[in-house]
Parts: C-alpha cells; structure tokens; sequence
C-alpha cells in the first residue's frame, strides 16, 4: 500500500502553530495529532476531515507532497487516497492549458493534448459534474489571485450569481475567453480582471456576445 501519511508537520509550519493549536481548532487531543503529525499512529475518517477544516483544506491536499499536485505526481497523490481506509469520491480531473469552448469529457481530452498536458490530472473530491476541467495557470497575469503554476478546478454551467469568478467567452473588439469576475447590472455585464491590472469590459446586454463556460471552485496552489 503506498504511504498515506499526512502533510500536518509541513502545514503548521507554514501556518506557525504548535501542535497544541490544532488541537484547540479540532477538538482532538494533542497527544494523538503528535501522533499523526509524526507518522506514527493512523488517522481515520473524523480526523482527515476535523483537520483539513482546522487549514482549510480540501482533505485530498492533506495526503499531496510539495509539488505533487502537479503533472505526473498527482497520480500518486489519487493513488494514495483511493487506497487509504476511508470513504472518499474521488475523480481525476484533466489538467489543460486553455479553456474549451463546450467542456466534455471528449473536447477535454482533445483540449489536453493540444495544449501540451496530455495524460496530466488533478485530484478532487466529492465533485460529480460532467466535463469538470482543469486550466493550467502558465503566467503570471492573474497574479495575485492566480499565480503561474497554480491549477484552477472549473466546473461547466451556463448560470453564475454576480461576483463570481468564472471561465466566460465574450467579444469585445474580438472574441474572447478569459478568467473573470463577473457583475450583473440592468443593462450591462461587468467582466472585471481577476488581477486588477486591466480596466473593466462592460458588455450590453442582449446585443453583445456572452457566453458563461464555468465557474471556478477550487485552486490547487503550487506549494
């Protein structure tokens, strides 16, 4: 069975707490988080989800070495939680570095191979939407919110609320896909930039192009 050990000596040093803090946030003893922390002890269900709520966490991230979320090592990082003692859905999802037109399990693939990530996934779990994709950060121009090497995990709907982040098709002085935050007015659509750096796009509604992909759930930071 591979290694299912836990990333917790790793996330309270970056996040600056003892052992004891954890303990305070998950209500579990400090003597068995030691444990866990060391490797020296299993966890079991209540426990992955007790402390990947103290980080704030999908519990998947709990089980990812540094890096392995990405390329190839995320296969490991599937293998481990499918193999652990616990109920988890998990599915992976295609990494890729543009956003399709109509994402499907058959236009994801092909989106893959031509933007150079075939073969490449991502872990999520508890996630069941069809055509859920994966877009490849490979720049820094949405830097601070996304930064290059980031994963952001998208799934397809054509309905968001105002103020969501989503993966939308637009046409301004040509047509466009992009990353943004979406505002809803009475007549207009807002599309603002994840990074700030670029002024509004405001579309009329009803006579300019717009065509919402996906919404954004997750990010996958590159630790």
């Amino acid at each position: 069975m591979a290694s299912t050990e836990l990333r917790v000596k790793e996330l309270l040093k970056e996040r600056g707490w003892t052992t004891k803090v954890l303990a305070e946030k998950t209500g579990m003893s400090e003597s068995y988080l030691t444990h866990i922390k060391n490797g020296t002890r299993r966890w079991n269900e209540d426990a992955l989800r007790k402390i990947s709520q103290a980080f704030s966490l999908d519990p998947v991230n709990l089980f990812v070495a540094r890096g392995a979320v990405l390329a190839g090592s995320a296969q490991k990082a599937i293998q481990e939680v499918e193999e652990a003692s616990v109920e988890l859905k998990v599915r992976k999802i295609p990494v890729m570095g543009g956003i399709p037109s109509y994402p499907s399990a058959y236009n994801n693939e092909i989106m893959q191979v031509t933007t150079g990530y075939k073969e490449i996934f991502v872990p999520v779990l508890n996630e069941s939407a069809e055509g859920l994709f994966c877009l490849a950060v490979e720049t820094n121009t949405m830097a601070p919110r996304f930064v290059k090497g980031d994963r952001i995990i998208i799934t397809p709907t054509n309905t968001i609320e105002s103020g969501q982040i989503a993966a939308v098709e637009y046409q301004s002085d040509k047509m466009r896909k992009a990353i943004v935050s979406v505002n809803f007015a009475d007549d207009f659509i807002l599309l603002e930039s994840v990074s700030h750096k670029q002024p509004p796009v405001a579309l009329v509604k009803g006579k300019d192009h717009f065509r919402v992909i996906g919404r954004v759930i997750r990010r996958y930071q590159n630790f």
